[in-house]
């Protein structure tokens, strides 16, 4: 399958994007103008397990604690926390004169509410919170979080984007949250024009002192990554991310823009529902991996990166390398198809999220690669919206292409694999009881051992092709300074920005 898009029609496009922009924040002050690549599924933070919610969301919403630069959690909306000997009893204590966007004061309630409201609903990461057995508030600035096991990922969990705190006020009202996010974060919600625009203002009463630095933020939802390009390259733009490496050169050579490079935290793959007739044999899966050449997926489609082996980025501590047990041979790839007998006419069908243009150039490759291999592959492309409830939430697919965002602990990467609960349906008894142990396991040392298991027999059975950790690419504008990605969760923080 070819996708092109004419030049005159690109040019078009940006032209147009270039005259809108400057209609989009008519407040005074310095408002940031930044490229958001898809458009997010809901503003809610609890009814989600998509990247493009926690990245537009983080702007919003405060959790109990969050990770520095350097991964470390750290005190957010609690100042302080104990943890009882046996590990069972964690104790809260909330920052006082915090105050959410509807100026409720922020108290223990919230918390109480938030997180039963989190364990409530279909669709988020209610399972993160199944070891709690209880929240109690003795007073207004105390949260007790009592266990039923040790759970090590629990700072982890409480410092991720879907453990954000709403006012327990408007989550009894049955507030939508969905389409008007009310938290305690450093920028109010203005608007939302699905598929448009995410526009966000500054919180002149946000807890933390000397930030915001800016007015407000305007996220415009773009998926053409030559509009991003010459969105910066104009100045219609301030900052842009996941730009290709190709975009690169013509960028540096711009005086007025900075381009930055870094190793992300995401695990590129091609993910298999092993479900299906023909992908439930290991022979095809190991096939497919043989097929792809990942150096060239991630240097065409995501700008170059570092092939990994498994389901683990490069740079966690946590991370074992099992590169060699795939390398690119398509000879023994069509032999492998040969030896499972397929019928002559099997078809996979690649399910592709149409809003990311990398995930597409990589779902062409995979097409043609497997095509050598003697694997007749058909391209379909969805909506985001549709490729969270129908290919990730409801397993109806046969391929598809993403990118796994980094977690604080490795349980919120692995955490359900093994068991039917993933949306690769790939079971194997002995990972899922490894998880568990590694769950509720304290200490590094130990928790490694059992995750190097985990990953050794994830590379070996392959419910994914794990192609790698990409580069990130992001350009700014002249006078654009203290942009940051939140380690792991490759979500943004733009409190330090400041536009000069």
């Amino acid at each position: 399958m070819k996708r092109s898009i004419g030049p005159i029609v690109l040019l078009l496009a940006a032209a147009v994007f270039i005259v809108m922009i400057p209609s989009c924040a008519k407040k005074e002050g310095t408002v940031v103008q930044f490229a958001l690549m898809g458009s997010p599924d809901t503003l809610d933070p609890h009814k989600t397990s998509g990247t493009l919610t926690f990245q537009a969301v983080r702007s919003f919403y405060d959790t109990l604690v969050e990770p520095d630069a350097d991964g470390n959690i750290i005190p957010a909306l609690a100042e302080s926390w104990t943890v009882s000997p046996d590990n069972l009893t964690w104790t809260f204590v909330l920052r006082k004169g915090v105050t959410f966007h509807n100026g409720d004061k922020l108290t223990s309630a919230d918390v109480k509410a938030s997180f039963e409201r989190l364990v409530s609903l279909d669709g988020g990461k209610a399972s993160e919170f199944s070891s709690i057995e209880s929240i109690t508030t003795p007073d207004e600035s105390t949260v007790i979080l009592s266990l039923s096991s040790p759970y090590a990922p629990l700072l982890a969990t409480l410092a991720s984007g879907w453990s954000a705190i709403l006012p327990a006020g408007l989550i009894a009202a049955d507030h939508d949250f969905g389409s008007s996010p009310v938290g305690t974060g450093p920028f109010t919600f203005v608007e939302w024009i699905r598929d448009g625009k995410i526009v966000l203002e500054k919180n002149p009463r946000y807890w933390m002192k000397g930030v915001p630095k800016i007015d407000g933020v305007v996220m415009n939802i773009i998926t053409e990554q030559t509009v991003m390009v010459q969105g910066v390259i104009t100045g219609a733009l301030d900052i842009v991310q996941g730009l290709n490496e190709t975009d690169v050169p013509g960028l540096e050579a711009n005086p007025e823009v900075t381009v930055e490079k870094d190793l992300s935290a995401l695990v590129m793959v091609l993910a298999m529902n092993t479900s299906r007739p023909y992908l439930s044999d290991l022979r095809v899966r190991q096939a497919v991996n043989y097929a792809v050449d990942k150096q060239a997926v991630l240097d065409v489609a995501y700008g170059g990166g570092d092939v990994v082996g498994t389901f683990m980025d490069s740079g966690d501590p946590f991370y074992r390398d099992f590169v060699s047990l795939y390398p690119f041979d398509p000879e023994r790839a069509k032999k492998l198809v040969a030896e499972a007998a397929l019928p002559a006419d099997s078809e996979f069908v690649l399910a592709l999220p149409q809003n990311f243009e990398p995930h597409i150039r990589a779902g062409e490759l995979y097409q043609e690669m497997l095509r050598n291999a003697g694997l007749n592959v058909k391209i379909r492309l969805v909506d985001w919206s549709t490729w969270l409830s129908d290919v990730y939430r409801g397993g109806d697919y046969d391929m598809t292409v993403i990118g796994h965002t980094g977690k604080l602990d490795p349980d919120g990467r692995l955490g359900g694999y093994g068991t039917d609960k993933t949306y690769v349906k790939w079971v194997n008894e002995e990972t899922a009881a490894l998880i568990e142990k590694a769950r509720v396991t304290i200490g590094f040392e130990e928790r490694k051992a059992l995750y190097d298991r985990v990953l050794e027999i994830m590379a070996l059975e392959v419910p994914h092709v794990y192609v790698g950790t990409s580069y990130r690419f992001n350009a700014f504008r002249t006078g654009i300074t203290g942009f940051r990605m939140d380690t792991k969760l490759d979500t943004f923080d733009f409190r330090y920005v400041e536009k000069k």
